[in-house]
């Protein structure tokens, strides 16, 4: 895994050389909940980091980035409730297509995987529970994640950037005993965001 995320930023950092890449900063709040889980209610959270977009041409580029993001759901029963917060570190790997609305405002679609890489968080309840997510003593979560990232957006002017992007991951994020043969829940996260690109 440190492999990857270090070849991934290796290449990262080769695209931004060229002149058609550009470097952007990201902020954004997230929606995040999981499928197939009726009990569950959506968790607002963050989402921030840097981006990248590489130019192929006026219409097509190749998009990516490193961002922390806040991901999980919360339950609500009677007047229980308990919250399961992980913290990722999720890289897009987006093709992008732009077109002209006006001179000054592109409107952006974009797709394609993204990988994350869980770094932390916390499970807390109205018991006093509290551990942490990932830890093998806790919730015990994968810390891999694999999902498809889609996404609509604006360009305004040469700097400002305002999107909304939609996250439903393919792997189920904790395991279930080997008896279980319902469908098991996977990440869906939807963020509005907003950036400044250099």
């Amino acid at each position: 895994m440190k492999k990857l995320v270090l070849t991934m930023l290796f290449g990262l950092i080769a695209l931004a050389g060229y002149s058609q890449a550009r470097w952007d900063v990201q902020f954004g709040m997230n929606f995040s909940n999981m499928t197939k889980l009726d009990e569950t209610k959506a968790l607002p959270g963050f989402k921030l980091g840097i981006g990248m977009d590489y130019a192929f041409t006026d219409n097509w580029s190749f998009q990516s980035g490193l961002m922390f993001a806040s991901k999980g759901f919360k339950v609500k029963e009677g007047g229980w409730k308990a919250t399961q917060r992980p913290i990722y570190l999720d890289i897009p790997l987006l093709a992008a297509y732009k077109f002209n609305i006006t001179d000054d405002i592109k409107f952006v679609v974009d797709a394609g995987p993204y990988l994350a890489i869980g770094l932390g968080g916390k499970y807390k309840d109205d018991d006093d529970d509290d551990w942490k997510v990932f830890d093998d003593e806790g919730s015990n979560w994968k810390r891999f994640d694999l999902g498809i990232q889609w996404g609509v957006g604006v360009e305004l002017g040469e700097h400002y950037l305002v999107n909304f992007t939609g996250q439903n991951g393919f792997i189920t994020p904790y395991d279930f005993p080997s008896e279980y043969d319902g469908d098991k829940p996977k990440n869906m996260t939807f963020t509005i965001g907003v950036g400044y690109r250099f």
